[in-house]
């Protein structure tokens, strides 16, 4: 059960006075134990070099947007990378300036030893926004200044060859793109020029302006078609009511006949067309030419007195109408030639616009094609310019560059604990452990030692409780030992003091 706070000091004191020589030898073996890892404490020496990023020299403003200087992200991380990489390590490993050893014929099992050493010994560390530090701590001074050294500049040379390497690498990449964009440029170039040379039906503007106007042509033929039918048709009525011959005495009355005839032709066809339709003007200038001809008919006629008998002659009127009849016939079947020869036209220009089209679609794929090539080629172009620039501003050091702000110095002391601290702290630590010491075993003794635990644990209250009684005896036994510890603490601790001052001044 675990000791009240308020009676663990008297109980500490009261233990610790009941075991003094115990408390006297672990004064003695925890001083003397400190004292003695004071000298067997390994000393650490540091050497650091502070690197400063130069990311704001005069040369970004004027370049800005026409050159990308390399850039790091993440500065510390990428520089704690790359001096832990093989390549700069090894190459300080076989350092003989550093090492003093054969360097190139060192044997593989020791160089990833060494290597390995000054990976783990190795340390970068941020200073500020634009400035980190890079450290190394060993043993010996002389190492530690020179590898601290050797590493500021393996990381600036190493930094600079990676980002000439990471520019050159970026300008080669690109104008190789653009090389091969070339390329397919002019064979999408060549394949659209063949395609146009063995492809010549023209443009769909051309084809739809083309098959309008036969349509248009065609249109007008069979409205012409039918117009010479329909006067065909009347020329044949007419030829049908007209006799082939006649006879003189007779002749008045069949010019009458035939002029009435027309006449009612004409009143019909009035009914239906306006006066300028062409059978209207053609069958007034009939009826006049027939009125013309009765007229000298009438005068031959008065002027024969009237004989009877005549003989019978060709009629005129029959022979002309026949006549035009036969040439309106010619003109229908010049005019269905027309419209089967426009058809014929029409049928091929249909061809012609299905062929358009086919080739619309593989001219729209090689132009499309071409389109995003150029694209890619115009843009790649800029990119190419742009990584040559900053290839050249890389070459020169004109990009993020970094430079040693601060050399490496020579460590004149050790880092960390040094004897003059331990000396210091094994007295005080060895006359605190017997104290700490019973406060850690109090607190899991099972024993009961006061009052207070007992009421705790029996939850009934004590009426009193007898004090330790010592004999005279015991108390005089007590104090002589007592007397001993003392005399044989001063004397350790004198020991102590003087060992200590011996090493401090360099007697031991």
């Amino acid at each position: 059960m675990a000791l009240p706070i308020n009676q663990l000091p008297k109980e500490i004191f009261r233990e610790v006075r009941a075991r003094k020589w115990l408390a006297f030898f672990m004064f003695a073996l925890v001083s003397f134990g400190v004292l003695a890892a004071g000298f067997l404490w390994p000393y650490k020496y540091q050497s650091e070099v502070v690197i400063f990023v130069d990311d704001r020299n005069i040369i970004q403003p004027l370049m800005e947007g026409r050159a990308v200087a390399t850039e790091v992200s993440e500065k510390i991380s990428a520089a704690r990378e790359l001096l832990a990489s093989r390549t700069v390590l090894e190459n300080i490993a076989r350092d003989r300036d550093i090492f003093q050893d054969e360097g190139e014929a060192l044997d593989p099992q020791a160089l990833e030893e060494r290597i390995e050493g000054l990976r783990s010994n190795m340390k970068v560390a941020q200073r500020g926004d634009n400035y980190f530090s890079i450290g190394y701590s060993s043993s010996s001074p002389l190492k530690t200044f020179r590898i601290a050294q050797k590493l500021g500049q393996a990381f600036i040379e190493e930094n600079a060859r990676r980002k000439r390497e990471e520019s050159r690498s970026a300008y080669d990449f690109i104008d190789k793109q653009v090389k091969s964009y070339e390329a397919q440029i002019a064979e999408v170039e060549s394949e659209l020029k063949q395609f146009l040379s063995e492809n010549v039906d023209g443009t769909e503007a051309d084809a739809n302006s083309r098959l309008s106007n036969l349509q248009s042509r065609l249109e007008l033929a069979q409205l012409e078609k039918e117009e010479l039918q329909t006067r065909a048709s009347s020329l044949q009525r007419e030829l049908n009511a007209i006799s082939p011959t006649i006879r003189q005495g007779r002749t008045v009355d069949v010019y009458q006949q035939r002029i009435d005839s027309m006449k009612e032709q004409l009143d019909s066809l009035r009914l239906r067309y306006h006066d300028t339709y062409p059978d209207i003007v053609i069958l007034r200038e009939q009826i006049q030419e027939l009125e013309k001809q009765r007229a000298l008919a009438q005068q031959e006629q008065e002027l024969a007195n009237g004989s009877a008998g005549a003989e019978s002659a060709p009629n005129p009127v029959y022979q002309e109408v026949r006549s035009e009849l036969v040439k309106t016939n010619t003109d229908v079947e010049t005019v269905e030639t027309r419209i089967r020869s426009i058809e014929r036209l029409i049928g091929e220009q249909k061809r012609r616009m299905e062929r358009i089209q086919e080739n619309k679609a593989q001219y729209s794929e090689l132009t499309r094609d071409m389109e995003v090539n150029r694209d890619i080629y115009n843009d790649l172009l800029q990119r190419r310019e742009k990584a040559r620039v900053s290839m050249h501003l890389d070459i020169e050091g004109q990009g993020l560059s970094y430079k040693i702000n601060e050399a490496a110095q020579f460590p004149t002391s050790p880092t960390g604990p040094n004897f003059s601290m331990f000396a210091m702290a094994g007295l005080f630590i060895g006359a605190v452990a017997p104290f700490g010491a019973v406060a850690g075993l109090l607190q899991i003794d099972p024993r009961i030692r006061s009052r207070e635990q007992l009421e705790e644990l029996l939850d009934i209250p004590v009426l009193e409780h007898l004090p330790e009684v010592r004999t005279p005896f015991e108390k005089r036994r007590d104090r002589r030992i007592t007397v001993a510890v003392v005399i044989m603490a001063i004397l350790v601790t004198a020991a102590y003091v003087a060992v200590a001052l011996a090493a401090v001044f360099g007697v031991i």
